[in-house]
């Protein structure tokens, strides 16, 4: 079983998982919203990536035999300056999560809290990733740059962006571990 303070740190990263979807929603419709079908796909499915992350922390708060506790998700933003501005938003707020992840990986180890310390390396793995993806992007923002010849490469990532399918579970109705295993046995 976790502690108190486990759990609520716990709680907190749901929160704050819950909100990186919001965001990734909000950027979604915000591309959508100026023509970007490619932007709007990759945030959306990057929505469904930080549900899927919040999720797994719910369930394992409840597995663990506590409580969880959910809080009021903070408004994101719905305007932003250029496809650019909004990956640099993203990185700035991945960034933001993997010190959060980094954190409770120092409670668990602080608490001894060994399968805590466990389940958080997925968190910690995930975070090199996210924010890989984010740099890999920014930089062909960067290369395209703006104007004519700038909307050309625009367009070419739009569409590449457009291409990104979602691995995540979406359907969490008999939890995250069920789905995890459905989709093992299906595959």
């Amino acid at each position: 079983m976790i502690s108190e303070k486990m759990e609520k740190a716990l709680n907190e990263q749901v929160n704050k998982e819950m909100y990186s979807a919001y965001l990734y929603m909000s950027m979604s419709a915000y591309s959508d919203s100026i023509g970007l079908k490619g932007f709007a796909n990759w945030f959306m499915v990057q929505y469904h990536e930080e549900m899927m992350h919040a999720m797994k922390i719910y369930e394992y708060i409840q597995r663990q035999g506590r409580r969880v506790e959910l809080a009021a998700i903070q408004q994101p933003p719905s305007e932003f300056e250029s496809p650019l501005d909004m990956f640099e938003k993203t990185l700035a707020h991945e960034k933001m999560v993997t010190k959060s992840i980094n954190d409770l990986v120092d409670l668990a180890i602080g608490e001894k809290d060994h399968a805590t310390h466990i389940f958080l390396q997925w968190y910690v793995t995930e975070q090199i990733e996210e924010e890989e993806n984010d740099n890999d992007i920014i930089a062909k923002l960067k290369l395209v740059g703006t104007g004519a010849q700038g909307n050309n490469g625009l367009f070419m990532i739009d569409k590449e962006l457009g291409a990104r399918m979602t691995s995540a579970l979406t359907d969490f109705s008999k939890g995250i571990e069920a789905a995890i295993k459905g989709l093992e046995a299906a595959g």
